[in-house]
């Protein structure tokens, strides 16, 4: 995985491996930086007390870090693991991880196009972190939209379309499923237009292509609705405005009109 910079920014989180360990502090290589080499001061391991510094750190292990110190004229760079929070770590091994799918999907591409990393990230790679704030961001949307997705990001026609069949192979969007059921009574002669009218009020008002809604009848009176997106928020946030939609179309069409929502 790598950066586009030689170096890293101050308070930048960054993995490193530890390679050396000493009395007064241990060096570690950066990772995503091409192996460039930091220092962590003794002082800068641990909140907790401890006897030694191997008992905290071990060669070979794969740390997030803290840039506490840069400069970029002697390549001197310090860094700290006790500043690192528990959310930060979390949130860092997980865009890291991201990032290595990524480059693993830019290779697959590459390859089949007979080219270099270093030319998928220069030709595509770097494109669709500008558009999308991280590359494995722009291939999710590919897996999802085809390669449009990247052609708004501005990457080359060959390269979007083997990066969309790509990501498409293998990126599993997983997604939110919701479900509730309606029930929905018109009473008048003309009530089937009534009815019609209530149960389709919403379609105009869902318009995100990665949204599917599908609503169907259990039998009269009873019409269930499942909603599939790409979040639960999102997922809620429709289902609200389609229960709204129902509810307050059925006060105007003078039908009766009531909304269960299905656990699980």
């Amino acid at each position: 995985m790598r950066r586009r910079e030689e170096m890293p920014s101050y308070n930048e989180l960054v993995i490193g491996t530890i390679t050396e360990i000493h009395d007064h502090g241990a060096f570690v290589t950066l990772d995503e930086y091409g192996g460039l080499k930091a220092y962590i001061p003794l002082n800068e391991v641990s909140h907790s007390w401890f006897r030694g510094i191997r008992e905290v750190l071990k060669v070979g292990q794969k740390r997030v870090f803290k840039v506490i110190r840069v400069d970029r004229r002697k390549k001197l760079i310090d860094v700290s693991l006790k500043r690192v929070s528990d959310g930060e770590r979390r949130s860092k091994i997980l865009s890291w991880k991201r990032a290595q799918r990524a480059e693993k999907l830019l290779e697959i591409a590459a390859d089949r196009l007979g080219k270099s990393l270093e030319e998928a990230y220069r030709e595509a790679g770097w494109k669709i972190e500008d558009h999308y704030g991280d590359i494995f961001t722009g291939l999710e949307e590919a897996a999802l939209n085809g390669k449009e997705a990247l052609l708004k990001a501005g990457v080359p026609g060959s390269w979007a379309e083997i990066l969309a069949e790509v990501a498409k192979s293998y990126i599993k969007i997983s997604k939110a499923r919701i479900s509730g059921i309606f029930t929905v009574k018109c009473l008048q002669r003309d009530g089937i237009d009534r009815l019609k009218r209530v149960l389709t009020s919403w379609e105009g008002k869902v318009n995100d292509p990665n949204i599917k809604v599908r609503m169907y009848t259990l039998g009269s009176p009873r019409y269930k609705v499942d909603i599939e997106a790409l979040d639960y928020k999102t997922a809620e946030k429709t289902l609200k405005t389609i229960v709204d939609s129902v509810i307050s179309t059925a006060k105007e069409e003078e039908c009766q009109a009531n909304f269960e929502r299905l656990k699980g």
